[in-house]
């Protein structure tokens, strides 16, 4: 039996806006992406995930949807999307888009009824509406807080209250009304129908709330995630609709529970996959590494379900500079607001060529993990985190609502260069009327893929490099995993062995200021050019070292060490 294509894919994740311009108006389009899938198909990867695109006030980053089957026209129209599943898939690349069941947008149509219609009234109840506490209901009805900063309750016209664990713009839905799924299968129906191969679920552990369960010491929300939370007959209930289509239709969950929850939600007959995203909340050390991985085999041994990577995403600081400011602030890079983050102090190139170096490494280790892996746009090309974007350009809501305390993710979703040596750096055509809708640095002129495709050291080269030896070694994709702690006298090194039957292949992450020796074996991939083992070899006198801040994939003969 063949197995289902998902489980050891790479994914591609595609935030629309910022990925490429075709009419020149400084926004990407799905034009745009169409006319770059080559580019894609040509790195090596399996598929793509498409952040929304849909009918948005774009309150947050079109994660506030106003129709859930159409297209914003900033992006194109139907007859855009359907183009471009099918050139994708033309391609040999799969197509997943985001689903935002948790809440809407306050303009769509859902909204709108209920904000016009009467307490106890059914377009009231497809929300979580509630009277307010004090005289004449005027306090919220718990204290609960926004994840973007402020209250999660806001009053309607008539007095009561709506609940919202974003923006107010955002307002949840309410999973206990059965209408709420039923016109969510609608929605799967409607996409699966065009071609779309599966979707990612965002925010998707936090459907239910327990809004009998008062005020909280720290005002955080009450959401049932164990196994008899109806949040699981609910994915269930999502299962059968994709089961229902050929072509291993599949969705992949963002939540940040605990292992033993996730594993309830990736289930046989629940989701398919989960995100783990451990790895991009540790600093570049061996040890945090280390848990970080053990915690994303964990809910693949509790589950059965294939472990999912991360690196990066659209709502966290860029790698590059997470490990450069690791470096310089001694860990004071720290995440605020669901992944918006304030550096204390100015990163130097140097600290930057650090930070590359180091995201050299960790991509090594990330393609090296068995399972499945999501790459972030402009990942594969070494792009930092662009921290000075002026406030007024600043659109997320994380930046408003924290008063500027937090910066917000907008300098990770900054538009990628493509070419040329000054803005728009191929993002627009020639013939754009207007910039960028996010600034870009004039620092991004060095790493366009232009430059980087003439370039055999780039991280662009060595991102397809990676894709292409993941795809030849099954062991990177389906190998078991067994820790080796025994191979250097340092503990700044991570080490696990990739085995199938008699082969094994050996991965090494050198989190440390020093160079440690290598095992003897052929190396497969390195995150630094194979002279530069030789050189250390040459200089040290040692049969080979693996140098500081690198890592490397060695086949091994048997089960040697």
């Amino acid at each position: 039996m063949t197995q289902e294509w998902w489980r050891d894919a790479v994914f591609y994740q595609v935030y629309p806006r910022s990925f490429a311009d075709s009419d020149g108006d400084g926004e990407g389009d799905l034009a745009g992406l169409t006319q770059r899938l080559p580019a894609l198909a040509a790195l090596g990867v399996d598929a793509l995930w498409l952040t929304p695109f849909y009918p948005s006030p774009m309150v947050d980053g079109g994660y506030d949807v106003a129709d859930y089957t159409g297209v914003d026209p900033r992006y194109g129209d139907l007859a855009a999307l359907d183009a471009l599943l099918a050139r994708a898939h033309e391609l040999g690349l799969r197509v997943t888009i985001d689903l935002v069941p948790n809440h809407c947008s306050s303009e769509h149509p859902w909204f709108r009824a209920a904000r016009d219609a009467a307490p106890g009234s059914p377009e009231r109840e497809m929300f979580l509406v509630r009277d307010g506490r004090g005289p004449d209901g005027a306090l919220p009805p718990t204290n609960w807080r926004s994840v973007f900063g402020g209250p999660s309750w806001t009053r309607l016209p008539d007095g009561q209250w709506y609940y919202h664990l974003f923006a107010p713009e955002q307002p949840d839905l309410n999973w206990a009304n059965p209408r709420v799924l039923a016109a969510f299968e609608d929605v799967l129906r409607f996409w699966l129908d065009r071609g779309v191969d599966g979707f990612r679920i965002d925010v998707s552990d936090a459907l239910v709330k327990d809004l009998d369960a008062g005020d909280t010491p720290d005002g955080s929300p009450v959401i049932p995630k164990g196994a008899d939370s109806p949040l699981h007959d609910y994915y269930r209930a999502l299962r059968r609709v994709m089961d229902a289509y050929d072509g291993d239709r599949m969705a992949v969950i963002e939540t940040g529970a605990p292992p033993e929850e996730v594993a309830l939600l990736v289930r046989p007959d629940e989701m398919h996959l989960a995100f783990d995203l451990a790895l991009t909340r540790v600093r570049w050390s061996a040890a945090e590494l280390h848990e970080a991985v053990v915690e994303g085999l964990a809910v693949a041994r509790l589950a059965g379900a294939p472990a999912t990577w991360v690196l990066e995403n659209h709502d966290l600081p860029r790698a590059v500079t997470r490990y450069a400011a690791d470096l310089a602030l001694a860990g004071e890079y720290v995440p605020e607001h669901d992944g918006a983050a304030r550096p204390v102090t100015r990163l130097t190139a140097a600290d930057l060529a650090r930070g590359t170096r180091r995201a050299r490494a960790a991509a090594v280790l990330l393609l090296a993990l068995p399972g499945a892996v999501y790459v972030y746009q402009g990942q594969e090309l070494g792009l930092p985190e662009v921290e000075d974007l002026p406030d007024g350009v600043r659109e997320d809501p994380v930046f408003f609502r924290s008063g500027g305390v937090a910066t917000g993710r907008d300098g990770c979703r900054v538009p990628l260069p493509w070419s040329g040596t000054q803005a728009p750096f191929g993002f627009s055509p020639p013939s754009a009327t207007r910039g960028p809708w996010l600034p870009q640095p004039d620092s991004f002129a060095a790493l366009t893929r232009e430059a980087q495709e003439a370039a055999g050291d780039s991280m662009l080269a060595l991102y397809s490099e990676l894709l292409a030896v993941r795809r030849r070694e099954p062991l990177l994709r389906r190998g078991e995993l067994t820790w080796v702690g025994d191979l250097t006298s340092t503990p700044d090194v991570l080490a696990f062995r990739l085995t199938a039957g008699p082969a094994a292949l050996l991965v090494l992450v050198n989190t440390g200021a020093a160079s440690v020796p290598l095992p003897a074996g052929e190396v497969v991939a390195a995150s630094v050019p194979r002279a530069e083992l030789a050189e250390d070899a040459a200089r040290d006198g040692a049969t080979r070292l693996l140098p500081s801040d690198s890592a490397v994939v060695l086949r091994l003969v048997g089960r040697a060490t």
